[in-house]
């Protein structure tokens, strides 16, 4: 089963003015979808073809770098379309009694992750982990995530926000803590809450 390139879910003008519709409909549709195509190929003829992206995950070491960028790109990007929305949302008691223990409140985790994003050196992603039982913040370089083999801090994606340019140039050009910080007005919640769930 060749991977697919998911559906947005909502209007690429959705999380306007904070995102802008170009930018989301350049990303959704030719980033990921490249790097959607280009895990096909690099996983065509292989015992690779039959994983799940999970499982490509948890063993990401024993496969080629083509894997490791292109298969990081669909996880990271399937993740983080689905923790974005245009209506207001709030973490659920449960997410915000765990956020507070780990953060001191919402504000505490926003800053701290905000601040993995803008230091991240070059491309990357910031992320809300459960790791042991508790929520962590860290920050990956290129499409790695916390799923792989190779993360120094390891544990399930909750929410993952990309720091590629590619995310945000358009509009924000170089100012990254810009966009990190008008981001925090298009997460959703229910789906970040959800997340944590599972996660438990």
């Amino acid at each position: 089963m060749a991977f697919t390139l998911p559906p947005l879910g909502y209007a690429f003008d959705a999380l306007e003015p904070h995102i802008d519709a170009m930018t989301m409909q350049i990303h959704h549709d030719k980033h990921h979808q490249a790097y959607v195509d280009n895990l096909n190929k690099a996983l065509a003829g292989t015992e690779g073809e039959n994983k799940s992206l999970e499982e490509l995950m948890a063993n990401i070491s024993k496969y080629p770098a083509a894997v490791r960028n292109n298969g990081g790109g669909h996880y990271n990007h399937s993740l983080f379309w689905t923790c974005l929305s245009g209506q207001t949302t709030q973490p659920s008691a449960e997410l915000a009694a765990a956020i507070d223990a780990a953060f001191g409140n919402l504000d505490g985790l926003k800053e701290k992750m905000s601040t993995a994003g803008a230091t991240r050196f070059g491309s990357g992603w910031a992320w809300l982990t459960l790791t042991d039982g508790k929520l962590t913040v860290s920050s990956t370089p290129n499409q790695d995530n916390p799923l792989m083999d190779i993360a120094e801090v390891k544990g399930a994606p909750i929410l993952g926000i990309d720091v590629w340019e590619h995310a945000y140039y358009l509009h924000y050009q170089n100012r990254r803590p810009d966009y990190l910080k008008a981001i925090w007005n298009v997460i959703n919640w229910d789906v970040v809450s959800a997340n944590y769930a599972a996660a438990k």
